[in-house]
């Protein structure tokens, strides 16, 4: 069974951001399904994508931890939501 998940991640622009995702993502056998990022303003970048986690032995919290530490030190804020939750949050 699917396990969607949504992460954003908002902070300034700096080299290497989509890099770490990506990699703390794989490595937690968590598969992207869609990204989009875009650079506001010249220099604040927000990303946000939509992944599997079915095959990640991790749960959301543990997720979260997991790129938290990864992007430490690059002053950036990361969410990780369960997918349903989500859209319910965040229906129109």
């Amino acid at each position: 069974m699917a396990r969607k998940i949504v992460v954003t991640v908002l902070g300034r622009d700096q080299v290497g951001i989509v890099a770490k995702v990506a990699t703390a993502l794989a490595e937690a056998t968590v598969n992207i399904e869609d990204i989009n990022q875009k650079i506001l303003g010249g220099d604040i970048f927000a990303m946000t994508l939509l992944a599997d986690m079915e095959r990640s032995p991790l749960s959301l919290a543990e997720l979260s931890r997991t790129l938290e530490e990864a992007l430490e030190g690059m002053g950036l804020k990361v969410m990780v939501q369960d997918a349903e939750v989500f859209r319910y949050m965040h229906r129109v």
